[in-house]
C-alpha cells in the first residue's frame, strides 16, 4: 500500500510566542482571533482549501489585503516574505494561506489552534493531526523524488519523515533498499534506525500484514494506548485518511514503530 524573496526575519514555527498572546495561569494563550496583512513581492497569494501546498487552490488574494485569522494550524513548510513557516492561517471556510506571507506582528501564533475553542478546521479533527499536506495528493501514478510510487503509503510516510522529522529519507536511505512497507522494519534495523514496539508521536508505524504491508505516521498517542495515524492508500485507494488504531499484528494494526 502502499517564493519568493526570503527575508532575514526569524523562522516562524508552530510554537507559542508571548507577543500577541495573553497569559493565563502562567501559560501563553492565543487571543480569540487576529488580523493580518498579506505581504508578497507583488503577485497575488494563492489561497488553499487546507493547510498545505498539496491542497487545491480555491482563489487568490492581493498584496496589502487585510484578513481576519479565525485560527491557525500547522501544515507544509513554506518560504515566503517573512522567512520559513509551517503555520497556516484560516481566513474563511475552506480557505487557508501560509503565515509566511502574512504580517501579524508576531513570529508565533496569534489566533487559536484550529480544532480548539475559538476556531476549527472541523470539530472532529483530532489534536496532533497535521492534515493532507502531501505534495502529490492529486497524483496516482509515477515516482516521487524519494523513489516511491506516488499515492502509496510508503510515499506519504517518506514525506512525513522528510517534512516533520527533517530526515533526508529516500528509498535508499543509509544504504538500504526500503521498498514495500513490509520491508521497512527490516531496513530500519539494518540501517541502525531505532525501532520500538510502542508508538510515540512522530514515529512511522509499520505492519507486515497483507501482501505489501503498510506504513503510516503517528500523529497522537492516547492515554489508553491507542493512537491516531495519518496515512495514504488505506480506507480509500491512493487517498489521505486518519484513524485510531492499536498495537498488534492483525489487519489494520501496527506492531513496529520506526523512530527517525
Amino acid at each position: 500500500m502502499g517564493i519568493t524573496s526570503i527575508a532575514t526575519k526569524p523562522v516562524r514555527v508552530a510554537v507559542a510566542s508571548l507577543a500577541g498572546l495573553g497569559i493565563a495561569g502562567g501559560v501563553a494563550v492565543a487571543a480569540d482571533a487576529a488580523t493580518g496583512t498579506i505581504k508578497t513581492s507583488g503577485a497575488n497569494l494563492t489561497v488553499r482549501k487546507g493547510p498545505g501546498t498539496g491542497y487545491a487552490a480555491v482563489g487568490t488574494i492581493a498584496k496589502g489585503t487585510r484578513v481576519t485569522i479565525s485560527c491557525q494550524t500547522t501544515g507544509s513548510t513554506v518560504r515566503g516574505t517573512y522567512g520559513t513557516s509551517n503555520i497556516w492561517d484560516k481566513i474563511g471556510t475552506g480557505r487557508f494561506v501560509s503565515d509566511a506571507y502574512v504580517y501579524t506582528g508576531s513570529d508565533g501564533r496569534v489566533a487559536p489552534k484550529c480544532g480548539s475553542s475559538g476556531g476549527s478546521t472541523g470539530s472532529t479533527t483530532p489534536s496532533g493531526i497535521i492534515g493532507n499536506d502531501y505534495p502529490y495528493s492529486d497524483q496516482t501514478s509515477g515516482v516521487d523524488p524519494w523513489n516511491f510510487y506516488k499515492g502509496q503509503c510508503t510515499s506519504f510516510a517518506a514525506w512525513r519523515a522528510r517534512s516533520v522529522k527533517h530526515v533526508s529519507f529516500t528509498n535508499s536511505y543509509k544504504g538500504q533498499h526500503w521498498g514495500n512497507a513490509n520491508h521497512w522494519d527490516d531496513a530500519a534495523r539494518a540501517a541502525g534506525v531505532t525501532t520500538s514496539s510502542r508508538p510515540h508521536v512522530g514515529d512511522i508505524a509499520q505492519s507486515d500484514a497483507g501482501s505489501y504491508g503498510h506504513v503510516a505516521y503517528v500523529a497522537k498517542v492516547n492515554a489508553d494506548g491507542s493512537f491516531v495515524v495519518e496515512e495514504y492508500n488505506w480506507a480509500s485507494p491512493e487517498h489521505y485518511g486518519t484513524r485510531t488504531t492499536t498495537v498488534g499484528g492483525a489487519h489494520g494494526q501496527f506492531d513496529t514503530f520506526i523512530r527517525f
